[in-house]
């Protein structure tokens, strides 16, 4: 008896009670947590006394939770259908390293209060290494994700997604808002201004919504995300809701400020007013500035007809660059500087400031007043014959790109019919500058030139496979690999870029690029294609480990051409004797034996032979072994396919042929004679 009056006790005790409102209620059944209360916190997670929730500090690898302390009923116990719901909250993200912290934050339900054995980093301390993916997880989440890892899928550094068990997105896009005329705008997660998102599940059309904005601009009518699922198979009866977030070795202060829940129904918005005052007041500082500034203006009616006069020419002003915008221009435009501030920037594009000359104009360093940023602005020439076009081509392409590879575009500028366009500054230069033009303390040395090799080995494998359109840069060499700080290697220039569909096969145009990184089918066809851009890719993984040109006219006839001394090489047994005198002792012979083969294989004058660049990042990740006959291959003296890629229809139309010599050094030759002529 005494045994049954314990296990009822403890059943009481321990049994989940159903939850739809309960702490900081409103009258409607709304759950409003300003304030704190009924909250539970672990980790690095900290709630002050103003009732700000702040997740990670300045500690790196951690973990910081907070969670309602009470589950809440999120289905029907009888027909086991998941009921609608609806949450908002504000919050901010703030790097401690500049452009560089991590990893964001996820608003989440979970069958637990917390995740004892999940790890930091990129997992967010949602997951760990050995649950990723279960279905038995029972998580549902909206991550707020500042970091770019390609392995999980992620789009950009910068995203925000819905995550079911998994931290691989089943839905993401980049970080913005729209407009009420629709009308996309950017936002910086880690930018550390106030923002304010919203997650709305309807159980009747099975769709959830998330939507993102900043605080003071009123919830758009267009959502961020949505996705049509049914939430009754991924979430139990009972679930607690909170947040989680994590750091690495960069750190960053991820912030709470206010948070509201309700079931089967609407939440309210929140009141701006009640937000906890320390951080708000800097992010609210120019809006109060200018409200000051009103109050003030209001004393003195001489003033204050100053002042709006003032504000109509600044009005007309405005309203006068508007009307000169262009279709492309609402298209495609990021943000559009004052030529002004390039002028001020750039010291009035002094010649002190030039940074190189391009097919297309001057590039300039500058520093943005005020905010002393630092950029590289191109000025694209009167006399470029292609001005224009691919002033576009660029503002189009990268413009929407977000990659860590990939150069980003701020924006652009139009003044007199110059043309100008605004980059991050890369303060190390140009790779081609390193390999040819040192200083004694400038040589690279082989670690550095593995890594440039990989990074623009990632960059090109996100613009052919992992974006929305297939891009085809068409002009890949040293000279547009670009260095930052910390001799990060970024992609750039992509004024003669090309874009077409997945699974749509490229239309023929004129012949562009570089001399020495054109593939031969290329110059024969004039059909620019991923397999063309692995070409330029593997002449250059020879050139930063050699240390030479592609093309020497002057040299012997063994080695003239770059790739053919290389094979030579190989074939005699002595690969290593290509690598650059430069370099000295320092390295890892296999790894420079692997980007030599695997430079060779990627600029196979024979496209079908070529590899795709998830195949080349795989290779140079160590993920996947080269064949162990690739000599042979690469010595095959019939190879057939007429040169097309193995996915294009061409290459299934031309009949085969047969070299009877060595194509290797006879394709070369006639590509030569064939721009000699």
């Amino acid at each position: 008896m005494m045994f049954q009056l314990i296990m009822v006790l403890l059943l009481f005790l321990f049994t989940p009670k159903k939850v739809v409102c309960q702490g900081t209620n409103t009258n409607d059944g709304e759950l409003n947590f300003n304030g704190g209360k009924n909250l539970y916190t672990t980790g690095s997670a900290n709630l002050n006394n103003n009732g700000l929730l702040t997740l990670t500090n300045s500690t790196p690898r951690t973990t910081g939770q907070v969670f309602y302390n009470r589950p809440l009923q999120f289905k029907d116990s009888i027909n086991g259908t998941a009921y609608s719901f609806s949450t908002t909250f504000v919050f901010a993200i703030e790097f401690h390293n500049g452009s560089y912290g991590g990893f964001g934050l996820a608003f989440v339900i979970s069958p637990t209060r917390g995740f004892p054995i999940s790890f930091p980093r990129n997992y967010l301390g949602i997951f760990n290494i050995s649950n990723m993916g279960y279905p038995s997880n029972h998580i549902v989440a909206i991550e707020l994700d500042t970091t770019f890892d390609q392995p999980l899928g992620d789009i950009d550094a910068n995203h925000v997604g819905i995550d079911i068990n998994s931290l691989v997105s089943d839905k993401a896009d980049s970080a913005h808002y729209f407009k009420d005329d629709g009308t996309p705008t950017n936002l910086s997660l880690s930018s550390g201004d106030l923002m304010q998102l919203w997650v709305e599940y309807d159980s009747k059309h099975k769709q959830l919504n998330v939507t993102l904005h900043p605080l003071l601009v009123p919830k758009p009518k267009i959502p961020l995300l949505s996705l049509q699922k049914d939430l009754s198979q991924y979430l139990l009866e009972y679930m607690y809701i909170g947040f989680t977030s994590a750091t690495g070795e960069l750190t960053a202060s991820h912030y709470i400020f206010d948070w509201k829940f309700k079931m089967n129904g609407t939440v309210s918005d929140i009141n701006h007013s009640r937000l906890p005052k320390i951080l708000l007041e800097d992010q609210l500082e120019s809006h109060s500035l200018k409200r000051i500034l009103i109050i003030s203006l209001s004393v003195s009616g001489a003033v204050l007809v100053i002042f709006l006069i003032l504000g109509l020419w600044l009005f007309l002003k405005k309203k006068k660059l508007m009307e000169v915008l262009e279709d492309w221009e609402v298209q495609f435009g990021p943000h559009r500087f004052a030529y002004k501030d390039l002028h001020t920037a750039t010291k009035g594009f002094k010649g002190t400031e030039l940074l190189g000359r391009g097919g297309f104009g001057k590039v300039y360093k500058g520093t943005l007043p005020v905010s002393n940023i630092e950029i590289a602005v191109k000025r694209v020439s009167h006399d470029s014959r292609q001005g224009m076009r691919e002033f576009i081509a660029e503002i189009a392409t990268i413009g929407r790109l977000r990659h860590p590879n990939l150069v980003r575009l701020q924006g652009y500028c139009r003044h007199k019919g110059e043309l100008y366009l605004v980059y991050d500054c890369m303060p190390k230069g140009s790779l081609d500058k390193l390999l040819y033009h040192q200083q004694p303390m400038e040589i690279l040395d082989w670690s550095q030139r593995f890594k440039i090799i990989k990074d623009v080995s990632y960059g090109l494998c996100y613009l052919h496979e992992q974006w929305v359109q297939v891009i085809i840069h068409r002009d890949i060499k040293p000279a547009n690999i670009l260095l930052d700080h910390n001799m990060n290697a970024k992609l750039g220039d992509f004024g003669l870029a090309k874009l077409y569909d997945h699974g749509i096969d490229p239309q023929t145009s004129h012949v562009a690029g570089t001399l020495g990184y054109i593939s031969p089918e290329l110059s024969r066809t004039g059909k620019a294609s991923t397999s063309s851009a692995v070409f330029a890719l593997g002449v250059v993984m020879l050139e930063i480990t050699c240390g030479r040109k592609p093309i020497l006219p002057r040299a012997s006839q063994s080695k003239m051409v770059l790739n053919d001394w290389v094979l030579e090489c190989w074939e005699n047994g002595d690969i290593m004797q290509v690598l650059d005198h430069k370099i000295g002792h320092e390295y890892i012979e296999k790894q420079v034996a692997l980007v030599l083969k695997l430079g060779l294989l990627c600029s196979h004058p024979v496209a079908a032979m070529r590899p795709s660049m998830s195949s080349v990042i795989q290779n140079l990740d160590n993920v996947v072994q080269l064949p162990h006959n690739l000599l042979d291959i690469m010595k095959d003296q019939e190879i057939k396919g007429g040169g097309e890629a193995p996915d294009s229809p061409a290459s299934r139309s031309i009949t085969p042929l047969t070299f009877t010599e060595s194509f290797l050094s006879r394709g070369r030759a006639c590509f030569l004679i064939i721009f000699a002529g």
